[in-house]
């Protein structure tokens, strides 16, 4: 069978995977309960929510960012 020289491997993809993971879990943290006209909820200013949860989404950000540009490795090919 012919070998396809596709634009990705499976790294790529598993980069990929993590890489929406990473995100997916800096906007769980950034989730919450927000605060009503009749009741104030001073955890909407929590660290959590506006230094850690940013963060970790611009980390996978870059991550997948990495996933794309990232080349695969030829194996016949020798450099």
């Amino acid at each position: 069978m012919e070998k396809r020289d596709f634009a990705f491997d499976k790294v790529n993809y598993i980069l990929l995977a993590i890489g929406m993971a990473v995100v997916v879990i800096g906007f769980l943290l950034m989730s919450g309960s927000g605060s009503t006209d009749t009741n104030y909820d001073p955890d909407i200013f929590s660290a959590r929510r506006i230094k850690v949860a940013p963060v970790v989404c611009l980390a996978g950000f870059v991550a997948m960012i990495y996933a794309v540009v990232r080349r695969p490795k030829d194996k016949e090919e020798i450099l």
